[in-house]
């Protein structure tokens, strides 16, 4: 069974754009980014295992079956090779991708990428697990976003739709127990291996927002010398619905010139 997905171009044409969505998001999230983007290079942009059209997919759980699923419906979809960006979840997803099948990915942008270190706000990630009124979803989701970054009703209205679908809030608990593992006293998330992320060798680069009350921002230090970081000053974890003209530069920038730019820092209003 194919994952559902939002396709925009002919995906053989050129090497097509991956967009992969955060926890609990889905292919939705990325609608103004794909409408900077048309006519740029062909897009998919996926709703992930567990969520959305994509609920009961077999990949459904952590970042590494999902992958899985991921490169399974490109191969079914007849693409070789690949651009790759990733929202927090599925920056981690896109990073193992890159592991994985380093001769396909052509380059790479993850977005406040899980993975990365340690710490992660579990709390807020349960609240929207279990949400099931709009009152509800908008506090988990005002927890995600920045200092000053508005939440929509429609983004809320987005959110809860996925989990009333059948199975849908059952299927966000299995992921978000594969993302989080007990340390000691502590639950953190996994961690992705930063020293093979240093030998990859497609361009690979980072935006993160510093006031990111998800997974803080202080993680990117763990992140090797060959990732080039943009950092986004104000920002929450959030990025696409807070950043999408930054966020659709940055991939802009990357299918169109072929390169990643170097480290750089944003300052939002």
């Amino acid at each position: 069974m194919a994952l559902d997905a939002v396709i925009s171009g002919n995906l053989t044409a050129s090497p097509p754009l991956v967009l992969l969505h955060g926890f609990g998001g889905g292919a939705y999230i990325w609608k103004a980014v794909m409408a900077q983007l048309d006519g740029v290079c062909p897009v998919i942009a996926y709703d992930l295992p567990g969520h959305g059209g994509s609920i009961g997919d077999a990949g459904t759980g952590g970042a590494g079956r999902m992958a899985k699923s991921v490169i399974a419906d490109l191969d079914r979809r007849g693409v070789e090779t690949f651009l790759v960006a990733g929202h927090s979840m599925g920056g981690a997803l896109a990073a193992i991708i890159c592991l994985r099948h380093p001769e396909r990915v052509v380059a790479a942008s993850l977005l406040a990428p899980g993975g990365i270190g340690a710490s992660i706000h579990h709390r807020a990630l349960r609240v929207f697990a279990k949400a099931q009124t709009t009152g509800e979803m908008r506090q988990a989701m005002v927890a995600m976003a920045g200092p000053h970054a508005p939440v929509s009703p429609e983004a809320v209205e987005h959110a809860l739709a996925s989990h009333r679908l059948p199975g849908g809030r059952e299927a966000l608990t299995t992921v978000l127990d594969a993302i989080l593992t007990r340390s000691a006293d502590e639950i953190v998330q996994g961690r992705l291996p930063m020293d093979e992320i240093a030998t990859l060798p497609m361009p690979v680069q980072v935006m993160w927002g510093d006031q990111d009350g998800i997974l803080p921002f202080a993680q990117s230090a763990n992140l090797p010398g060959n990732v080039v970081l943009k950092r986004i000053v104000g920002a929450g974890h959030m990025l696409v619905d807070e950043c999408p003209v930054e966020v659709s530069n940055l991939l802009r920038d990357m299918v169109s010139r072929g390169r990643i730019p170097r480290s750089s820092i944003s300052v939002r209003d």
